[in-house]
């Protein structure tokens, strides 16, 4: 609780002023840089701060790899699909001109695609 504001102005002063001896000292005593435990701690902080960096390069390096493994099973899933629609289209062309009449069905089906290739 704060002391109550009793007493005379000079007495007020001379309270402020032991207040602040007292900060002043209390900064005055603390450790200086060259001191052993602060050495210490900072040395502990640095290690701190080199483990956390190395922990941040590792994710780093893990979400690339992940990401180039996601983009090789997408190529290889674009490579299967395509493959399997040239054969489906392979398939369909052999079936197509193993019936007599068909060929000519194949012929304007071609022809009608050439027409739309040309058109776009």
């Amino acid at each position: 609780m704060a002391k109550a504001k009793s007493g005379t102005i000079a007495e007020r002063l001379e309270d402020a002023a032991k207040a602040k001896r007292a900060m002043l000292e209390a900064f005055r005593s603390r450790p200086g840089l060259d001191d052993p435990e602060v050495a210490a701690r900072r040395a502990e902080r640095m290690e701190i701060a080199k483990a956390r960096e190395a922990r941040m390069e590792a994710r780093r390096q893990a979400q690339e790899a992940e990401a180039a493994r996601l983009r090789a099973e997408q190529e290889a899933e674009r490579a299967r699909r395509r493959a399997e629609e040239e054969a489906r289209e392979a398939e369909r062309k052999a079936n197509l001109r193993k019936k007599p009449g068909l060929a000519a069905v194949l012929a304007s089906h071609q022809a009608a695609k050439a027409a739309k290739k040309a058109r776009n």
